[in-house]
């Protein structure tokens, strides 16, 4: 398997994932191990993998939180109600 992640340099050097390519790669992963299961693909037990599962999609549920908290609100949207 292959994938193609953007990496962002920043100017002391760091390399930076967007957060989305992380929330996304938990999400797989979790997905992976319930298929794996599902299909006898794997010798985990169904509940350790379902209880995996359950904390990489939380961890991403979280990041996705944190993010959406972190992003500045536009100009004009404060105190309107979502459309």
């Amino acid at each position: 398997m292959s994938a193609l992640i953007p990496l962002v340099s920043v100017a002391d050097g760091q390399l930076l994932i967007p957060a989305d390519e992380v929330t996304a790669l938990l999400r797989r992963l979790a997905s992976g191990w319930l298929h794996s299961v599902y299909e006898g693909e794997t010798e985990l037990d169904p509940g350790t993998a379902l209880g995996l599962a359950g904390v990489l999609v939380e961890l991403a549920d979280q990041i996705d939180v944190e993010c959406i908290g972190y992003m500045p609100m536009r100009s004009g949207d404060e105190g309107s109600p979502p459309p």
